[in-house]
């Protein structure tokens, strides 16, 4: 099993990072700030402008750890990556089964199958949990219903009905997510999903999440020999990796947007890491961005017991799998790819 590394997180405008032997030295004022060894990192992530050595750039393609590049609203602007993995003949295999259509709806429903599913289990876990705290009726309707269409999604034969079910269900299943939310609800209300800009904190939590989960993807899916760009359910979009935005759909209930209610419900972020722009937009402070990449970070290794290998693995270690499961399924190790059923 592939060992879990740490992802280096570098969120302040004024630091520069450096090479200083197998080691990333990060600056500020060329004054050392912190030192880590390369070999400890998975991937480097940015946001804003910081500048980064050509000496570290070419130890991170050698390496094999790519460098992504975000705004420092945590808008994806680029990415660099070493030699690819993986071979000819995987790539070839799964660009045919993306221009087959009935194919490729075979894949992409398992993905959404393992959306609804976990995102239905977040709902039953509050019930569970927290029934005197929320409307149970309410909620509960929405579970029945996302559970009900679970058979309709796997019996799905083509991508434009694939897409129509899983669109309905994401609405209904965010008319509820604010029951979710048990703590500071003045400071943290929802009334549905915004983007492009978020105009909530939640929604700017949710954004930033998916932002991650997605890069986490990206990381994945590459190392594993597949084409991040070249996906089954999200169709190609120049600049796209529409293959990570289908891995990281079954992924969004059980690691990401877990990961939102968590900190809010535990009080770890509070409304004063967020700021609220003139056109209405909200965004992470720099110390709210420090605040969640930590704890995202420290969920990242927690141990589970995964539930399809039933191995012991750290959550950071979930998008690896579900790649590495995928690549055997389009080698033909597999007779399905299976998703990631999260209770």
């Amino acid at each position: 099993m592939k060992r879990l590394l740490n992802t280096l997180y570098v969120t302040e405008p004024d630091l520069y990072l450096a090479a200083d032997g197998n080691n990333v030295e990060i600056l500020k004022n060329y004054e050392r700030v912190k030192r880590i060894p390369l070999v400890n990192l998975e991937a480097i992530v940015t946001f804003g402008h910081q500048g980064i050595s050509p000496n570290l750039l070419e130890k991170c393609l050698y390496n094999n750890i790519p460098v992504a590049f975000l705004s420092m609203r945590g808008n994806f602007k680029g990415r660099i990556i070493g030699k690819q993995n993986g071979n000819v003949l995987l790539r070839r295999k799964q660009y045919r089964i993306a221009d087959d259509e009935a194919a490729a709806t075979e894949i992409a429903r398992n993905f959404i199958f393992g959306k609804v599913y976990n995102q239905r289990w977040l709902l039953e876990r509050a019930i569970r949990d927290h029934a005197l705290k929320i409307d149970v009726p309410q909620v509960k309707a929405v579970s029945t219903e996302l559970n009900g269409q679970l058979e309709n999604l796997l019996a799905c034969t083509d991508l434009e009905t694939l897409l129509g079910l899983e669109g309905n269900l994401a609405k209904r299943y965010f008319t509820v997510f604010d029951q979710l939310i048990l703590q500071d609800q003045a400071d943290f209300p929802f009334h549905g999903r915004n983007r492009r800009p978020p105009l909530d904190r939640v929604n700017a939590m949710l954004s930033f999440a998916y932002t991650l989960l997605k890069n986490e993807c990206v990381t994945a899916l590459e190392s594993n020999g597949l084409d991040s760009y070249v996906g089954f359910f999200h169709q190609d979009r120049p600049g796209r990796t529409s293959l990570a935005l289908d891995l990281m759909e079954e992924l969004r209930g059980a690691v990401a947007e877990r990961t939102v209610l968590t900190m809010i419900n535990r009080q770890q972020i509070k409304a004063s890491d967020f700021i609220i722009k003139e056109d209405g937009s909200v965004l992470l402070t720099d110390d709210g961005r420090r605040t969640f990449l930590r704890n995202w970070q420290e969920r990242k290794s927690v141990k589970i017991v995964h539930p399809y290998l039933k191995e012991k693995i750290e959550w950071g270690l979930v998008p690896f799998v579900q790649a590495k499961l995928l690549t055997a399924y389009l080698r033909g190790d597999l007779d399905m790819y299976p998703p990631f059923l999260w209770k």
